[in-house]
């Protein structure tokens, strides 16, 4: 078959053709290709892991990332009582309380307020809350892999909220799931007015299931489990709720017998995602590569050591660099074959510099760092090439 009357006759037998050129010219069919289209290659194998006694994490593989968007399908999962199946059509999301037009509304209804979309990360606030519990071949997904990135779309809360008419001692909001669990938590009004989004998706396609499909309320740089999944239910009240995920769970004990509460903020902290376990260096050059971000703003520096802490130097920041946000950040190095160590820490735009762990203990006591642990980490690198992970007091 020609060419001309080949191609012809392949458009009425659509896009997932296989096809295969001759070296006269002609072509000829092959049948229907072996993968779904549009799936990775079968060299490049990306997964989550689970975590924990009841597989209720799913860690995001930061290792094996390139650039700050994660993909939703390797976005880090944190659910209560699984996920729920809910059917959009039968979805609402109801605002009621202290307001005076209590709103019932669906997905579609949202879809016709003006739309807003953020990149930005959200974390949970256990992330690395087995920080000295972990071995030195651990990677680093199994240490701070409940964080991840995407491009969130929905309206702002604060358009909604301006339509119920907030009554003036309206300060609190609940916020409440639809997941089994019914996951609730209570969110202060100015964050609410600020840049929270009721998001219906992500990274260009409807939030996916264990991320809250439908719709999931977005705290910008707060803790995961404020951003509650599956919402259904916003009351708005003058004082929190004291809910079992803002008493018994999520709050932190301070060494003088105080418990902090309300401790939505994620705090600065940087990871370095290359080289780390289990890669094999050769002696030369090589990239030291890394994620910073901060819960207050944007990053404003990132260094690098090469020597334990010795001396720190500047890394490059990889644009964009966004508000509450992952920020990559790189710099050249030199291995010489003798053993050391690397580590970085962040600077965002308010000052804060990220702390080691015994300095987030002398302040806060180490009972806190369940939660909220921002310490610097290390990569112990042999003088054989390999890499482990080394903590950090």
């Amino acid at each position: 078959m020609k060419r001309r009357h080949f191609l012809k006759s392949m458009t009425a037998l659509g896009s997932t053709t296989l096809l295969a050129t001759q070296s006269h010219g002609d072509i000829r069919y092959l049948g229907p290709p072996a993968r779904t289209m549009g799936t990775r290659s079968i060299h490049e194998q990306l997964e989550k892991t689970l975590y924990g006694q009841m597989q209720t994490h799913a860690l995001t593989p930061l290792q094996d990332l390139h650039g700050i968007i994660t993909p939703s399908e390797l976005h880090f999962e944190r659910h209560h009582s699984g996920i729920p199946d809910i059917s959009p059509e039968q979805h609402h999301l109801y605002i009621h309380g202290l307001v005076n037009k209590p709103l019932k509304l669906s997905l579609q209804d949202l879809k016709r307020f003006p739309s807003v979309s953020r990149t930005c990360f959200i974390e949970c606030a256990g992330n690395c809350q087995d920080y000295f519990k972990k071995g030195p071949q651990t990677p680093l997904q199994q240490i701070a892999g409940m964080t991840s990135q995407s491009e969130w779309t929905g309206v702002k809360l604060a358009t909604l909220l301006r339509e119920t008419g907030l009554r003036k001692n309206a300060k609190w909001l609940l916020a409440e799931g639809g997941d089994a669990a019914l996951v609730t938590r209570s969110i202060p009004v100015d964050k609410a007015m600020d840049d929270a989004i009721i998001a219906y998706a992500q990274n260009g396609e409807a939030i996916r299931p264990e991320q809250g499909y439908p719709l999931r309320l977005l705290l910008p740089g707060w803790e995961g489990s404020s951003c509650v999944k599956w919402i259904r239910r916003l009351e708005v009240g003058d004082q929190p709720w004291m809910t079992r995920e803002e008493t018994a769970k999520y709050t932190d004990p301070l060494k003088d017998g105080t418990i902090r509460q309300f401790s939505f903020i994620m705090d600065t902290r940087s990871v370095i995602t290359t080289p780390t376990f289990p890669s094999q260096l050769e002696k030369g050059w090589h990239e030291i590569r890394g994620l910073a971000w901060s819960g207050r703003g944007k990053i404003k520096r990132v260094e690098v050591s090469t020597d334990g802490g010795g001396h720190w130097q500047p890394a490059r920041l990889q644009e964009p660099v966004l508000s509450m946000a992952h920020t990559r950040f790189n710099i050249p190095w030199q291995w010489n074959g003798k053993e050391t160590l690397l580590l970085s820490r962040a600077t965002d735009e308010n000052g804060y510099v990220q702390p080691t762990a015994s300095e987030l203990i002398h302040a806060r006591g180490i009972g806190s760092l369940r939660y909220h642990n921002n310490g610097i980490m290390g990569w112990r690198v042999k003088s054989d090439g390999s890499v482990l992970y080394e903590i950090v007091a």
